[in-house]
């Protein structure tokens, strides 16, 4: 997969030169705060095939946690555009970002269900987790 992505502003773009390892919604609370309350849809894309080709993302990570995800987003228009967990040989995109989200072609699976709210959406027959998949 090629793609392309970038913020709200156009300050920052990204180019992708891989396939996905992982498509998927988050219901995690900390998604619900990125995304205003709905899941995050996310791509993992390896961390070779991710770059940014123009501007540099603020980030930001919780000091009060034992392994904080590090969020990387615009400082002009806000936009979240990545996350980090730490350990994981992937970058997490934002799928909104993406110049053409229908690239996606929708989530794999659903995770952090432990999380979700009466108020989300599951595709029929999506694979849940409680958490992350074993």
């Amino acid at each position: 997969m090629h793609a392309e992505g970038g913020c709200y502003c156009g300050n920052i773009r990204y180019e992708i030169s891989a396939d996905p390892v992982m498509k998927a919604q988050c219901h995690c609370r900390e998604c619900q705060y990125i995304s205003g309350g709905a899941p995050n849809m996310f791509m993992a894309i390896p961390m070779a095939a991710f770059r940014y080709t123009k501007g540099t993302p603020k980030s930001f990570a919780r000091k009060d946690l034992e392994r904080p995800v590090t969020r990387e987003f615009c400082d002009h228009c806000g936009t979240a555009l990545t996350s980090r967990p730490p350990g994981f040989p992937a970058v997490i995109v934002k799928v909104g970002t993406l110049d053409n989200p229908g690239l996606m072609g929708g989530p794999d699976m659903a995770i952090y269900m432990i999380d979700a709210q009466k108020f989300h959406h599951l595709p029929d027959g999506l694979p849940t987790f409680e958490r992350l998949p074993g």
